[in-house]
């Protein structure tokens, strides 16, 4: 399914110039894509598109940095306070593993997931398969989850999702 997902991510700039589901299965499966990888992925930008439905992004910028903001179309009444802590469920804990959780938890301190896009995260991980899920599936998700709000991550975001960490040197 991620390899369907990677194809699809890489052919259309943004989740609303993707074709529609029966035009998308068809040009999958022209691409030598398997009938249940195309299903499952299918499936999966499905709840993806449900899950990011109302979304609006707006992007605050400043001298110094630019931050995004996160807004709900019919909920503005929705600020979580930077006092908050997410509390996963033992089946999240189970699904995700403490690679991804980590992962998750780095992306939030540093400002590049918003809570609601985590939680979308979350949802799209806890909907994949594998058990636990693969940190650079998590990585595909994450970036299928900016892709389908149609704003680039930035170049930090980036650097983390595309960069294969194997060969890096702690300091």
């Amino acid at each position: 399914m991620f390899e369907v997902l990677v194809f699809v991510y890489e052919n259309y700039w943004r989740g609303d110039a993707c074709p529609e589901p029966q035009l998308l299965g068809r040009k999958l499966s022209a691409n030598g894509f398997d009938a249940d990888e195309i299903r499952e992925a299918l499936q999966w930008l499905d709840g993806l598109s449900f899950a990011t439905q109302g979304l609006q992004w707006t992007r605050h910028e400043d001298d110094r940095s630019a931050t995004v903001t996160l807004q709900m179309a019919e909920d503005d009444d929705f600020v979580p306070s930077p006092d908050t802590m997410r509390v996963y469920s033992a089946a999240e804990q189970a699904h995700l593993g403490a690679e991804c959780l980590g992962f998750i938890s780095f992306l939030e301190s540093a400002g590049l997931l918003p809570a609601r896009l985590r939680e979308i995260v979350i949802d799209r991980a806890m909907a994949a398969p594998g058990d636990p899920v693969a940190l650079d599936e998590l990585k595909i998700i994450v970036l299928m989850v900016h892709w389908s709000t149609g704003i680039e991550p930035d170049a930090l975001m980036l650097d983390e999702l595309c960069d294969d960490t194997r060969d890096r040197v702690a300091h």
